[in-house]
């Protein structure tokens, strides 16, 4: 570009970082020799933002547009559930301050437009009358493309207007609505996604997510800790949420090293690699303490347990060596359709290998074997396994000192109900938004 060498510059680091101008990240009004100086001083350098410390590794550069701090102006654009919102304020920058306190606002509901005219009269009245017109279109197209392009925020600051009535936006963050991809992919183009400011993004959560995309199933990975000590391998994002929260409540936040699900009937290559990737990231660091990878999920409505363990067992087998060197030590919790065989699959494998892998089923409580695993509650005896098709015995309820009282029988109905609680009936219509013919199958055949 040759007005890289012909006028004034702007630089600043390229990433998701809020407040980079009070931290001291951007260079103003400099040559292109000075820009580059001053981002070879920073590049790949460890930085402090908001108490969050990262690593410098993308700047932008961008020409410099003279302007009076008197040209600045904010503006943003948030989504809630059923309306957008507009704020503007006079003054921009840095400095700007609570925007959210003093900024004009104007609420438009959702499927509702907005005109100019509401524009100038609902948020511009400290703006010069000269300026208002013109702003108030731009902010009426704006808010337009917002809307056409689903974005959930978009934030600028400072928007400046120069003399000539010249709109120019200096900085922008925004965030986008991922789930509206099948309305706008072609509008959008291709698009990255940022990791968080201070979490370097690893090659294998680049994998998982490549594999996500190939696959109706649903596999997703993020790694938090990479030498933390407790590892999950969890079916189901609620599920997934469960445990994790079951991890840190037990005090042991601190060393969960990842988050993530694999559920949707991942197929057994699928389950395969998902598995694979953790164990390689869990033996990349030994710990002397050892490490636990806990396998759980809830009861799967038509998730076939047995073909996804016959995945994971593949990849046990290739890390079995590497798991009794760095001392990983393997709990498992899962049901669903099959899932006597998978925990079968599963036992066997553990003998064979010697992984000493504890393995329970629906009989278990879904997160009993997270304070087990810790260390934290006495171990229970695992469920017999050798039976047929029949399930597991009924588990043996843990003693409890404060016991409660069971409740009395609910009342009578009223006349002419069914219930004396809101809850489902025979007649009852359900409406399932997103129609997967094999989920809700499974779901009526579970269920019922």
């Amino acid at each position: 570009n040759p007005w890289l060498k012909t006028t004034k510059l702007v630089a600043k680091p390229d990433q998701v970082i809020g407040g980079r101008g009070k931290a001291g990240l951007l260079a103003v009004n400099k040559t292109f020799n000075e820009v580059k100086a001053w981002i070879m001083e920073r590049m790949c350098k460890d930085v402090t933002v908001a108490g969050i410390t990262g690593q410098l590794t993308h700047f932008l550069i961008e020409p410099f547009v003279p302007h009076a701090q008197s040209e600045e102006f904010y503006v943003c654009m948030q989504s809630h559930r059923y309306k957008d919102e507009i704020f503007f304020y006079h003054e921009g920058g840095v400095d700007v301050g609570d925007v959210d306190s003093k900024a004009s606002k104007l609420a438009v509901p959702t499927g509702l437009d907005v005109s100019a005219d509401m524009i100038r009269s609902e948020l511009l009245s400290e703006v010069p009358p000269g300026k208002q017109q013109s702003l108030a279109l731009f902010i009426k197209a704006l808010f337009d493309l917002y809307k056409k392009l689903h974005f959930a925020y978009l934030e600028i600051n400072p928007i400046a207007m120069i003399g000539d009535s010249t709109i120019v936006p200096l900085d922008l963050v925004a965030k986008i609505d991922e789930t509206a991809a099948f309305l706008c992919a072609s509008m959008w183009g291709q698009l990255d996604w940022p990791s968080p400011f201070g979490r370097a993004a690893y090659p294998e959560e680049a994998l998982i997510r490549d594999l996500d995309g190939k696959t109706g199933a649903s596999l997703k990975l993020t790694i938090l800790n990479e030498r933390g000590r407790v590892w999950l391998m969890v079916a189901g994002g609620g599920a997934s949420v469960v445990y994790s929260d079951t991890v840190a409540d037990y005090g042991f936040g601190h060393e969960l090293a990842n988050y993530g699900e694999y559920s949707g009937a991942p197929s057994t290559e699928e389950t395969y690699l998902y598995a694979k990737t953790l164990l390689s990231m869990m033996c990349r660091h030994k710990h002397p303490e050892g490490k636990f990878l806990i396998i759980g999920g809830g009861i799967a409505n038509f998730t076939d347990v047995a073909a996804t363990f016959t995945g994971l067992i593949k990849a046990l087998d290739q890390f079995a060596d590497q798991i009794k060197e760095n001392n990983i030590k393997i709990w498992c919790r899962r049901a669903g359709p099959n899932y006597l065989e998978g925990l079968k699959k599963l036992k066997v494998a553990s003998n064979k290998l010697g992984l000493g892998i504890k393995v329970y089923g629906p009989e278990t409580h879904i997160t009993a074997v997270v304070p087990m695993a810790l260390g934290l509650v006495p171990v229970i005896e695992e469920p017999d396994l050798s039976g047929g098709s029949a399930p597991p015995p009924v588990r043996k309820l843990i003693p409890v000192k404060n016991k409660v009282k069971v409740p009395k029988a609910q009342k009578v109905p009223p006349k002419g109900e069914k219930h004396t609680i809101v809850t489902s009936t025979p007649e009852t219509k359900a409406i399932v938004f997103g129609l997967q013919n094999r989920a809700v199958q499974g779901m009526l055949d579970f269920d019922f």
